[in-house]
Parts: C-alpha cells; structure tokens; sequence
C-alpha cells in the first residue's frame, strides 16, 4: 500500500517528515525511537476512543430494557450492523494514511467520532424507532475502522524487529477501549441507574475533543509514504492476504464480536440484570486488550506462525469448556471458560499481526531480495495487506453475533453459535499448520543442496 519516495515540496509544516527510515540503527536510535514512540503514544489515544465508540452499542443494549421494545435478536442485530460497517471503512482508512498524511488523517477520524456519540445523545431514550436506532448504529461503524489507519501509520514508523511489539501496543491500547466503555457503563447503572445512559454519552464527547486536538499537536505526517496502487493489486492477489485475514476472523474477529456480545449473552441467556451484566462484561476485554502486546513479543521472540498455532489450539478447548457451561447452564464455569477465551484472542491478535510483515520479507528472500530492496518490498506488500485483512477479520465480529441472534431464536441459547466457533478454531488450527509451519518431505532434501544460490521459502519463523 505504501512505498517510498522522493520529499514532495507539497508538503509544507513542521508535521511533515520527508526523511524516514526506521531500518538505519544509526537514525533509528538518534532520533527515530523517540518520534515514533510519541506518534505510537497518540495513535494509542484517538484509536482507543474509537474502539470505544464502536462498541458503545453493545454498553447501550444494557440499557435498553423493556420499555425500549427491543428484544434480544434486535440488540444483537444493532451490534451486528455496527461491526460490519466499522469492518467496511477499514480498507479506505487504511489507505487514507498514505494519502492524506497519518497525522491528518488521525485529526479527521478523531473528530468524526462526535458525530455518532453526539447523534447517540439525542435519540438515546424509550419511544425513539428501531430504524432510527440502526442509522446511528451504522454511524458508529467509523470508530471501528479507525484501527486500520493507526496500525497502517504505525507500521510505517517502526522497523520490522520491533514491528509485534509496536503493532500489539497499538492495538492493544486501542481495544481497550471496549473494556473502559464498558466499565464507565458499570459506572454509570451503578450510580445513577440504567435509566440514564445520556451519562456516559456525556463523558465521550470532551474526550473525543481532547483527543483530536492531542493529534493535530503532536503527532506528524510521514513524507516518503505513498499509496501504492500496485502494491494494493499484489495484495489483493496476493494468497497469504486472505490466509491471514482467514485466521484474523478467529482472533480479532473472535475479540470484538465476543465484546460486543458478552453482556447480551450473560442477560438473555442466564437472566443477568443490567448491573450484573455489566459487572462482568469489561473484564474479558480488558484482560484481551492487555495481554495483546505480549502476543506481539512472543511473536518477535520464537514466530508468530508457532504462536498462532498453538493458540488456536487453546482457543478451541476454551471455547469447549463454554460449550459445556451453556449445556449445563453453569454461570461459573461460562464465565471462566469465557475470560479465558478473551485472554487467547488478545494472544492471537499480537502474533497474527506480527506474522504479516514477516511473510512477505520471507517472501522477498525467496525472490533473491536482500537489504533495502527486500525491505522494501515488505513494507509496500504488508502494509497494502493490512487494511484487507483488518477489514475481514472484523468481519469476524458481524459473524459471531449474527450467529448467537440466530442461535438464541432457533434453540433459545447461543449453544448452538458456540459449537460453530469451536469447528472454526480448529480449522485455523489446520491451515495455521499446514500453511505455515508443515515441511513436506521435498523440503528435507533440499537442506541437503543448501550450496545452491537461491533461497528457500520458509515461514516457520514469521
């Protein structure tokens, strides 16, 4: 998606940096780790309160109780809409980086947010329309596609030995944004009842303010990225694309559409209330958001392939341990199997995100690519990559609730919609292996023509 290139004398201010490579050691640890690291900082800040708009919705349902006239199947449809709209906008803001600038763009997405959570204050009451109710559910898909313009920026600043750390802190401190929304939702019943939700409505609007001026003054454009076109076809052709955004679906995927459905499942399915529900809600996603990081460090440490696959295999015992306390309606044990599921996609989501990059430096090497060219070309593969597979494996999130709406008005329970992620983990399982980690025979016999000049692929260490 983004290339380098000559400075352009378009570029004019002091937030355009038209020098930039993060490779250099010598530039890296003069000054390049302390601009990148204020940059990852504020990202941080405006991604974080969009993922808290995003999933506002799902805070939201908790208030809505009957005199609203909404049942469960609806609720889970509003968060279902709100999913597929953030998951949509992913692919233009991604590219939206190299067009506009990370710094501008960030300024613009930040402060759209006031336009869903001012639209939300108004209408947020009993007597407002379903249709109503699900236009400004669809405004609230933006906070959602914010995550794909700040990890395409960031990846940008970092090199690539620090890539599954600065892309788990970025998007860790954003996801947590879905723990903090929920907790201020706790909050808010808490004192003032579930029969006030313009409250925490309240609370984002100054903070979505305060977050758009914090870009527009420390954060800055990055010059020599461009967008790509060509690189964005090779991606789109590119099969490692959809491989990964196949295994994105089962760890972010898994991540958001799980937040956004936890406290509908804990009210309709075991007869939470309001306050209850939001209780337990936040944990899980805070836990997620938290451990995303260390995912990204293992990654960097032993492969994210090696990583992945085995948290797949976690994930899968995890979600049969809920499939277990939903056939026995044991709260304990559902909540326990759930938080521990949480845990897993925050793990998965770091290595997942760090075997991008990896893939296609590998895949540069296998072309004979050294040095800067092969930096290169990893850079523009994976960053093109990342706004595609971000927008898929979002779509995770309109899945699983589409999947527990039908569920609950099929057989009264999401048991059936839990048994369906549990086959999808362990396929991710299978193609995580077969794809990434399997060395067929052929390639034992060519350990042993290690002389010759042209390189093998491998991914066993992405």
């Amino acid at each position: 998606m983004t290339a380098p290139s000559t400075a352009s004398a378009s570029h004019k201010g002091s937030h355009w940096i038209e020098q930039w490579d993060p490779e250099d050691e010598t530039f890296w640890e003069s000054e390049g780790k302390h601009i990148a690291r204020r940059n990852l900082i504020f990202s941080v800040i405006s991604e974080h309160i969009g993922f808290s708009v995003w999933s506002m919705f799902s805070v939201l349902a908790l208030f809505m109780g009957p005199e609203y006239g909404i049942d469960p199947a609806g609720k889970f449809f509003l968060v279902a809409v709100a999913s597929l709209v953030g998951a949509i906008l992913r692919v233009p803001y991604g590219f939206a980086v190299a067009r506009f600038g990370g710094r501008n763009w960030t300024i613009f997405s930040a402060g759209l947010l006031l336009l869903p959570t001012t639209a939300l204050l108004i209408v947020m009451e009993p007597g407002t329309s379903y249709a109503t109710f699900m236009a400004v559910a669809i405004l609230t898909g933006v906070g959602g596609a914010n995550f794909a313009s700040s990890m395409t920026n960031i990846n940008n600043f970092y090199p690539l030995r620090l890539k599954g750390w600065a892309l788990g802190m970025n998007a860790g401190g954003g996801n947590i944004g879905v723990a903090v929304v929920q907790l201020l939702g706790l909050l808010v019943i808490g004192v003032a009842g579930a029969g006030h939700p313009r409250v925490l409505l309240s609370i984002y609007i100054p903070l979505i303010v305060v977050a758009t001026v914090l870009s527009a003054r420390c954060m800055d454009n990055l010059g020599p990225v461009r967008n790509d076109t060509g690189a964005a076809k090779e991606a789109v052709k590119e099969g490692h694309t959809w491989i990964m955004s196949f295994l994105y679906i089962g760890t972010f995927g898994s991540f958001i559409g799980y937040s956004f459905a936890f406290g509908l499942v804990l009210q309709n399915q075991f007869g939470r209330t309001p306050l209850q529900a939001a209780a337990l809600t936040f944990i899980g996603p805070l836990l997620g958001s938290l451990i995303r990081p260390v995912g990204g460090q293992l990654a960097d440490r032993i492969g994210g392939a090696k990583v992945t696959l085995w948290n797949f295999a976690l994930m899968a015992v995890a979600t049969a341990v809920i499939v277990t306390a939903s056939v026995r309606e044991s709260l304990p044990l559902f909540i326990g199997g759930f938080i521990t599921l949480f845990i897993l996609t925050g793990l998965g989501n770091g290595s997942t995100y760090k075997m991008i990059p990896g893939i296609f430096r590998a895949k540069a090497a296998a072309k004979g690519m050294a040095g800067e060219d092969a930096a290169v070309y990893a850079r523009r593969l994976s960053g093109a990559s990342m706004s595609l597979i971000g927008a898929v494996g979002a779509l995770g999130g309109l899945g699983i609730n589409l999947a527990l709406r039908q569920s609950f008005l099929s057989v009264g329970s999401g048991t059936g919609a839990f048994v369906a992620f549990l086959v999808y983990y362990g396929t991710c399982f299978v193609v995580t292996w077969a794809v990434y980690l399997r060395r067929p025979a052929s390639a034992k016999a060519q350990v042993t023509a290690a002389s010759e000049a042209k390189p093998q692929l491998s991914y066993a260490e992405v």
